[in-house]
């Protein structure tokens, strides 16, 4: 692990996305049954899944730091007729950042979308997942790139 020990406790935050593409007669039934799956509610589970991620990112990536998770919230919508994108953002005033948190919450938010509709199409496609913001430490990433 990285030592943080000499790092300034500041606040926090970072978002990150991660995209779903559905065959349209796949969004068509989602639609039709209130995003429901014979599984149950897509995205309240999805939200479910993606924050206890968020909350055990130290479990699943070696050398990340447990953190007391301050703010953890998902942002679901379709920005087409058949992509999903999934914003997770993740706030904490701590010594070290964020990032891994967000992005995993947002993976397997995503994950848990494939999971719940994968009974009606094994055509779903998990898409590009990215950090798309990150404030406060020594660097700001604004839309993907790191500002001076």
């Amino acid at each position: 692990m990285v030592d943080i020990g000499a790092k300034q406790a500041t606040r926090r935050v970072a978002v990150a996305v991660a995209s779903v593409h559905f065959p349209a007669p796949v969004v068509a039934i989602l639609q039709a049954k209130g995003l429901r799956s014979a599984k149950g509610p897509v995205l309240d589970t999805a939200i479910i899944a993606g924050t206890l991620a968020v909350k055990r990112t130290h479990e699943l990536i070696p050398f990340c730091h447990p953190l007391p998770i301050e703010n953890c919230r998902f942002d679901m919508d379709f920005v087409s007729a058949t992509e999903l994108v999934i914003r997770c953002e993740v706030a904490i005033t701590h010594k070290t950042g964020v990032e891994m948190e967000a992005l995993t919450g947002a993976s397997i938010a995503a994950l848990t979308v494939y999971d719940m509709c994968k009974a009606l199409s094994h055509e779903i496609v998990i898409g590009e997942i990215r950090l798309l913001d990150k404030r406060g430490g020594k660097r700001t990433v604004k839309a993907g790139r790191v500002q001076p």
